[in-house]
């Protein structure tokens, strides 16, 4: 996952050490990032210095991790305890002929990341398979 999405993440943390050198790196990652979240970080992973502190080598590797940070599911709660999903990509924004994005042609989307919500009992696995069943169709046909 990319922690600062849209930005340059070495070229920021040059410049933060460059204006202001002397600030500790968990606070200047805390005006990008939620302050709690920010301080975990350089709990944990982070070294947690003043920014003039920072060899051109370790600002990298830095910017590297920040950039492209690893999500590890560590398990499930299981099925006992397994909900409906809400949210997502708006149907009014889609074919539902074809499952097709109206603003992007060629792009589909299926199942739970469309903002469809069914009862527990298989009422999401059904419009997965329907919606996959309708997107094929669709892309067999050339659509």
């Amino acid at each position: 996952m990319d922690l600062l999405p849209g930005e340059d993440a070495c070229a920021w943390l040059r410049a933060q050490q460059l204006e202001r050198p002397a600030a500790e790196f968990k606070t200047v990652l805390a005006e990008r990032l939620p302050k709690r979240f920010a301080q975990r970080l350089c709990e944990h992973w982070l070294a947690n210095k003043p920014l003039r502190q920072y060899r051109e080598a370790e600002l990298r590797d830095i910017a590297v991790q920040l950039a492209d940070w690893p999500l590890i599911a560590s398990g499930t709660e299981g099925y006992r305890t397994a909900e409906v999903t809400l949210g997502g990509v708006d149907t009014d924004e889609i074919s539902s002929t074809t499952i097709q994005s109206k603003r992007v042609p060629g792009l589909y989307f299926i199942g739970e990341v469309l903002d469809v919500t069914g009862w527990l009992g298989g009422y999401n696995f059904q419009w997965a398979w329907a919606s996959a069943a309708a997107c094929a169709r669709a892309l067999e046909s050339g659509h």
